[in-house]
């Protein structure tokens, strides 16, 4: 991998980390149009940068995670079924999942379509739950479960927690900046899990390709969620739905065929 690629992908994560459209799969994605081998240093550079992302929520949501002590066990519970799923599969997402393209490009396609009717049907259903305190710890851990359903690449971890959100009565804004706050103990225990297995055993260039990674994800990121936010104020998720299904259907005709 080159320092340009290793910025490009720091961009295509820190952009696509918060939006319900699968960064992991997006650097998957970039990483084969930009031919990076899948190599393992690639595949946990692609974990591991996703500390840069998670830093900027960090700072973005200092102010609530300090002030609102009284969240931090709901979101440890919504965060515990990611956890021991993630830890069960480890091994079975970072040598079969990570790097293919074929099952990326389906988990978004579908994605796309499922964001489709999931938008129909919640235009319908009214939402109860209209603050972060006003979350249940019974309602943190189906989000947590629904969730761990993105340790597939091409699902999205923000898509599954919002629309799981979502579904259970939380309204949209809400709903995104819980899977904001969760992301930070979600991520974390993932690249934590990957240090543990890789032992950081790295060379000296390969760390800087991580800083450089690290650093474009954090800077990235800062902008993409706050524009999210903005977004998500007055806007559904059906420009996503399709954003994900064109991309599966130009991937799968352009590039994998």
């Amino acid at each position: 991998m080159s320092l340009f690629q290793a910025i490009i992908l720091s961009f295509v994560e820190g952009i696509t980390e918060f939006l319900p459209i699968s960064s992991t799969g997006h650097m998957i994605l970039a990483g084969r149009l930009l031919n990076i081998p899948q190599t393992e240093f690639v595949k946990s550079f692609e974990i591991i940068i996703q500390l840069g992302a998670i830093l900027a929520v960090v700072v973005l949501y200092m102010r609530t995670l300090l002030e609102r002590i009284s969240l931090w066990p709901k979101i440890l519970a919504a965060f515990i079924p990611t956890a021991m799923l993630g830890y069960m599969f480890y091994t079975i997402v970072k040598q079969s999942l990570l790097g293919n393209s074929l099952i990326t490009v389906l988990a978004l396609g579908i994605g796309g379509i499922l964001f489709l009717v999931l938008e129909h049907y919640l235009k319908h259903k009214s939402c109860k739950t209209t603050t972060l305190d006003a979350i249940s710890y019974k309602q943190a851990i189906v989000i947590g479960i629904i969730q761990s359903v993105s340790i597939i690449p091409g699902v999205s971890r923000a898509a599954s927690s919002i629309f799981g959100a979502m579904g259970i009565g939380v309204n949209r804004k809400t709903a995104v900046e819980f899977s904001f706050l969760l992301a930070i103990p979600t991520m974390i225990a993932a690249t934590g899990l990957d240090v543990v297995k890789t032992r950081l055993m790295f060379s000296s260039y390969e760390y800087q390709l991580l800083a450089v990674g690290f650093v474009g994800a954090f800077l990235t990121a800062l902008l993409a969620v706050k524009m999210f936010i903005q977004f998500i104020q007055s806007n559904t998720f059906i420009l996503f739905a399709w954003y994900r299904i064109v991309l599966a259907i130009l991937f799968f005709l352009f590039v994998l065929r």
